[in-house]
């Protein structure tokens, strides 16, 4: 059921076309502009899940060459940056088990084919994801699972270093799963751990959950806690087994976050949970109770700022019976006044199939018009034109999964190319977060020695974690985002809209915040020797 339609000739509906306009004017398209400054970037979260549970997006296969897994490795973030996305989801702990050298937790069989074996040649996937993102300016996400223990597509032996050898009092088995028990504090404790481990040793720019905390529920099968339950009565008593598994799962997010954020101020700390928090939320939606079957109540890790985005799955097409525009006006309206945080969207892209008999699957169309409505919520959250200055809208979307934009599925990365993402967009700034100034203005200098000029910038102070490289033809701006590395970039002398007249650069840091603008005219032609 899509959102109810508005007459018209109402105001409403008039305020909401007016506010699109604006977006689509204000995005940086080739801006028109006229002045010495460009105008302010476009401000959008743009991801793609990476799996790599079962091989179902990175490496295709388990054992795979070392160059097999870095030409896989490449190909999707070459997608990355042809489609403009400014962030990876990397799934680096499937099943407590690693895609890079743990010393807490085995090597993962769907990286080398037998769980605990090592690569056949010493190297460090994750490492070589975050280097080669970041030299295309593409932040990493580190995705991990917090209590998925063994999932049912592995195959190889459970090995002698993973936490159901080692700590098999800690292990529940589940609907042929393994699960860590998250009323075991010494398994909230271990999955801490594990995280806290990867934001010391790597540079990453996000730590990541899904939707799995407590198993999805089956049928008359309750999950193996009567003993952690029964310990951990004794010491809280009169509390309910819902009520004490959804307080593990509250405790456990807090903490995660609180970690991270005392650790690394910049790492952006993100959950994407089941779709609806509960049924009836918003009116009339029906569905499964996340509340109440994961024990995950994320709308209020949301309104007690636990996190720094929600990512709300809305794997629903617009005009199903779960309503993509109302759950997500519902989503903005858990962010709170007091500690405003980030609202994204997960996005269902695999429900894009490649079969061309297959009358289910869905069209490209269907994921552009998600974006867009993702997009009109940032000017107007619902349809009386009300919007509470504390909610921004929804300032971004991830994809799941990567298979399906890498491989192109119905035409779907050559229309995200074309459409919603022909022009780059920084992720939205982190303000909660954000510590010590903003970056410097850097230093900037044109080399129009050449047939093609080079702008050449250097920072002062810190490298910044990316360049906004502008160049103005005529009186259009229109904007790069370099890596932090990068010192120079040369440009065509003209384009369709007229000659280059001038460029301008600023600094973003690991908050993503802008530092002010260095804007400088190209020298005049010298005239000809008379």
């Amino acid at each position: 059921m899509d959102a109810p339609e508005l007459p018209l000739f109402s105001i409403g509906r008039f305020l909401r076309a007016l506010g699109v306009l604006i977006l689509l004017l204000l995005a940086p398209t080739g801006c028109t502009m006229v002045g010495d400054h460009p105008p302010a970037p476009m401000r959008e979260f743009r991801g793609m899940w990476v799996a790599t549970v079962a091989n179902i997006d990175w490496p295709s296969k388990p054992a795979l060459p070392q160059e097999d897994n870095r030409r896989e490795m490449h190909r999707i973030l070459d997608t990355a940056s042809r489609l403009n996305l400014n962030a990876i989801v990397l799934q680096v702990r499937p099943a407590c088990d690693a895609i890079y050298p743990s010393m807490l937790e085995p090597w993962s069989e769907f990286l080398t084919g037998s769980q605990g074996a090592p690569p056949a040649e010493p190297y460090d996937p994750l490492r070589e994801w975050i280097d080669a993102a970041h030299q295309r300016g593409i932040e990493v996400h580190a995705w991990f699972n917090p209590y998925r223990a063994r999932h049912t597509a592995a195959k190889s032996p459970i090995s002698p270093d993973h936490i159901a050898s080692t700590r098999p009092d800690l292990v529940r088995t589940y609907d042929g799963y393994l699960w860590l028990d998250p009323g075991e504090p010494d398994a909230r404790e271990h999955s801490l751990r594990v995280i806290m481990d990867v934001v010391t040793r790597y540079d990453i720019d996000g730590v990541h959950f899904d939707d799995y905390f407590y198993p999805y529920p089956k049928k008359d099968q309750p999950f193996p806690d009567d003993q952690s339950y029964a310990k951990a009565i004794a010491t809280r008593p009169g509390m309910t087994l819902d009520d004490w598994r959804r307080d593990n799962i509250t405790r456990f997010v807090q903490e995660a976050h609180a970690r991270v954020k005392a650790e690394r101020p910049h790492v952006r700390f993100g959950i994407s949970p089941f779709g609806i928090w509960r049924p009836n939320h918003p009116e009339g939606v029906k569905g499964f109770d996340a509340f109440a079957g994961l024990h995950a109540d994320s709308a209020r890790w949301l309104r007690e700022g636990w996190l720094d985005y929600l990512a709300p799955q809305l794997y629903w097409k617009i005009d199903s019976p779960q309503p993509y525009a109302a759950l997500l006006s519902w989503w903005l309206s858990q962010v709170s006044t007091d500690r405003p945080r980030h609202v994204f969207v997960g996005n269902y892209a695999s429900r894009i199939t490649a079969r061309p008999d297959d009358e289910k699957s869905w069209s490209a169309e269907e994921l552009l018009n998600q974006i867009t409505r993702t997009r009109e919520t940032r000017v107007l959250q619902d349809q009386t034109g009300a919007h509470p200055s504390h909610s921004p809208g929804a300032m971004g979307n991830i994809h799941f999964s990567a298979v399906a934009i890498v491989n192109n599925r119905r035409g779907l990365a050559d229309a995200l190319a074309q459409g919603p993402y022909a022009q780059p967009a920084l992720p939205p700034e982190m303000p909660w977060s954000a510590v010590g100034p903003r970056p410097r203005s850097p230093d900037v200098a044109i080399d129009t020695s050449g047939a093609t000029p080079t702008i050449r910038m250097s920072p002062r102070g810190e490298t910044p974690s990316r360049w906004c490289v502008w160049t103005r033809y005529g009186s259009s701006w229109s904007m790069r985002v370099l890596p932090g590395d990068a010192r120079e970039l040369s440009v065509p002398p003209a384009a369709p809209a007229g000659p280059l007249t001038r460029v301008a650069v600023q600094a973003v840091d690991r908050f993503a915040r802008t530092g002010p603008v260095r804007s400088l005219a190209l020298p005049a032609p010298t005239p000809p020797a008379q």
